[in-house]
């Protein structure tokens, strides 16, 4: 299949000082070309991959944006109905919301319509990649993996876990969380797109016999990732220091344990200190910034000047349900202000560096950068088309952009769910002209490397 479009994506970090211009690569009248196992094999100017290749059917995509498909490295599962709830700082908020919601997805039925309304969620934002955290209940987590499965999304999730400082329900033993998740692995890591991700839910809530547990999981399961919360909110930092009085910091009780690696993801960290700043650098573990989640929070300023200066990844997150929705173009634009009012705090951020952290930063971030999030040659056809309504603000911001940059800003600026038009995982559309629906039943799944 031959795509043409007008295209932009990042396939070099603009956050690297040496890379040259707007920090993205724009084309005007792109071809791609798409092999039947969805792996990008040609790209360049349209009329010469045309040429090249005239056999191919040709799909004209330019009344649209052509974007590399969006990554949600933080993203709630069980939270979809919670949305919206305004005013609470982060403890409360889970107290009064998020924890009575989730104790819902004990019900097996009441678990699989949440996966429904949570996947239709993701691909309606035009995010093909995230990592999610799952529920506490083993038949839910099952649930949200064979919902990802049917349209074919890019997901890496797993069970969450705590033995302490929830509700009982949501509680857990050190054996049982061990052995739940080797199962629920066993059923689903490297199944077609989905992989198995460890998931205390964060140190408040895990004690070290279940830190030692997760531990003993990614020994045992071959290319796990890793994800939990950390330095969110200053109340909660405060309970970890008192929990773990021999730990030298929050980011230490979970170092400590071995759970620090290229594969681990850890949202928030909104008040690190350098210390902390410097182990995840050497661990390479990166951080899902949450702008919408931290402002509708009250939960603090992201430093995210402090983080690149540490060499500490960083890339995008909704937090649904305390986030204000699954557009990680929204994050991205909260992130441009956030950074702006930080003032000689912050950093500032053009198009280029909110499209890298909205795709390329994320697939880096979940190992999946030679796979997904850019539009290169040799990799997967994860992508997006923006094709706004006429007369809408978008459609007249980009009939009337004078540079590829003031267009790709005005995609941050104005873009929501209703310009999502089509999106493609692995080269099979999995949504067109705004509706969602399931890919084409393959046939009986093999296993696929973990990264892939």
């Amino acid at each position: 299949m031959l795509y043409r479009a007008r295209a932009f994506d990042t396939p070099d970090d603009p956050f690297d000082p040496a890379t040259a211009g707007p920090g993205f690569r724009h084309d005007d009248d792109l071809g791609l070309l798409v092999s039947d196992d969805g792996v990008i094999r040609a790209r360049g100017p349209f009329a010469t991959v045309a040429a090249a290749h005239r056999d191919a059917a040709v799909i004209d995509l330019r009344a649209g944006l052509l974007l590399p498909g969006l990554v949600d490295t933080h993203v709630h599962f069980p939270q979809v109905r919670v949305i919206g709830a305004l005013g609470m700082p982060l403890l409360e908020w889970l107290d009064r919301c998020a924890l009575p919601e989730e104790q819902h997805l004990a019900s097996p039925s009441y678990a699989a319509t949440i996966a429904g309304e949570f996947v239709a969620g993701l691909v309606s934002a035009g995010t093909t990649t995230s990592l999610v955290f799952g529920s506490h209940f083993a038949p839910a987590v099952d649930a949200l993996f064979a919902e990802a499965e049917r349209y074919g999304l890019r997901m890496t999730s797993g069970l969450v876990v705590s033995d302490r400082m929830l509700p009982d329900p949501l509680l857990t033993t050190p054996q049982r969380a061990y052995d739940e998740a080797l199962a629920l692995a066993s059923r689903w890591h490297g199944r077609e797109r989905l992989r198995y991700a460890v998931t205390p839910r964060f140190s408040l809530s895990a004690s070290d016999p279940v830190l030692a547990a997760c531990r003993a999981v990614l020994d045992a399961v071959d290319g796990a990732c890793f994800t939990s919360h950390v330095n969110e909110n200053n109340a909660e930092v405060a309970t970890v220091a008192g929990q773990f009085p021999d730990r030298a910091h929050y980011v230490d009780t979970y170092d400590h344990h071995a759970l620090l690696g290229s594969f681990a993801v850890l949202a928030h960290n909104v008040h690190p200190t350098d210390p902390e700043l410097a182990v995840m650098a050497a661990r390479g573990t990166a951080v899902a910034y949450c702008p919408t989640s931290n402002a509708a929070l009250g939960s603090g300023m992201f430093p995210l000047t402090r983080h690149l200066a540490a060499g500490v990844r960083v890339a995008l997150g909704s937090d649904v349900g305390a986030g204000t929705g699954f557009s990680i173009f929204k994050e991205g634009l909260q992130a441009y202000f956030l950074q702006h009012l930080m003032g000689d705090e912050g950093m500032p951020l053009g198009a280029g560096h909110l499209l890298h952290l909205a795709t390329a930063a994320g697939a880096a971030a979940l190992g999946l950068g030679d796979t997904v999030g850019d539009l290169s040659e040799g990799k997967q056809f994860d992508a997006l088309l923006l094709r706004p309504p006429p007369g809408t603000a978008l459609d007249i911001g980009l009939r009337h952009a004078d540079t590829p940059e003031a267009a790709l800003g005005k995609v941050f600026a104005l873009a929501s769910d209703a310009d999502v038009a089509d999106v493609w995982v692995g080269g099979e559309q999995i949504a067109s002209g705004g509706f969602v629906r399931p890919v084409t039943p393959r046939a009986p799944a093999g296993r696929r490397t973990p990264a892939g």
